[in-house]
């Protein structure tokens, strides 16, 4: 049954803006969201086609309920601007989903400042400047960050040295947020396991192995980690500070 107008246009829907929400991950997360009623800015860099079209299909379920905007997290300058008109499009901003990130190896030996710069940026930097700008919009609102993170920032990943440093910074990003941003707002994070393969394409025999050190025996799905997302966002009042594996139980033994 399509919403009615009040439903399409409430002006209490909480609204939530998730970087990197575009494809993979965050389009489900930003689907999960509006699923229970909340208003999604969908943040992209590249893949402007992409989030048109994811906002496109949230905004079929209900009009005017899913604004895309484009920035460049590794850019000064862009987080601002960008946090400022998430808080534009409906006069709030109740959420702040910190997915967006960069991934690839850096092996010592091939190590640049430019990789350097940019895994940092996303995955630190970015998050941290992002949370600054939301600060205010979120404290009127009680409102929540919640960081994806990776189970990698506690146990190293072989080649992948920044990748790994900049996820246990924002592990403790997390908690100092938590510390300093409460009572007002609360922060926690999410530690992903095995959820989605690289696109650049995983061995047969990595991915058993990974998987044979998976308690639960497979591999996670993209709505777990939403889900995740979303109690940790919505329905945990009393939770701050936390940080959440979402891996199959695979951190618990390695």
């Amino acid at each position: 049954m399509p919403p009615s107008a009040s439903q399409a246009k409430d002006p209490d829907a909480p609204v939530a803006l998730i970087t990197g929400a575009a494809r993979r991950l965050g389009a489900s997360i930003a689907a999960t969201l509006h699923h229970s009623q909340i208003r999604t800015v969908v943040h992209y860099r590249h893949s402007e086609a992409d989030a048109l079209a994811l906002v496109a299909s949230l905004n079929r379920l209900r009009p005017d309920s899913a604004r895309a905007i484009a920035a460049d997290l590794t850019v000064n300058g862009e987080i601002e601007p960008l946090v400022e008109a998430a808080q534009s499009c409906w006069g709030r901003l109740d959420i702040l989903v910190n997915n967006a990130s960069s991934f690839y190896p850096t092996p010592l030996d091939t190590l640049d400042e430019a990789s350097f710069d940019e895994l940092v940026g996303t995955n630190l930097k970015a998050p941290l400047f992002l949370s600054q700008a939301a600060a205010p919009f979120l404290r009127a609102h009680q409102g929540s960050i919640v960081n994806l993170i990776d189970i990698h920032a506690r146990r190293p990943l072989r080649g992948y040295l920044v990748y790994g440093a900049a996820k246990a910074g924002l592990e403790m990003l997390t908690r100092s947020l938590a510390r300093e941003l409460a009572p007002d707002i609360r922060v926690n994070g999410i530690a992903p396991g095995s959820i989605l393969w690289q696109e650049t394409g995983v061995p047969d025999t990595l991915k058993r192995q990974i998987l044979k050190r998976t308690p639960l025996g497979r591999l996670g799905t993209p709505d777990d980690i939403a889900r995740a997302v979303l109690f940790l966002a919505r329905d945990a009042p009393y939770v701050t500070g936390a940080i959440l594996p979402v891996d199959g139980g695979r951190s618990i033994g390695w």
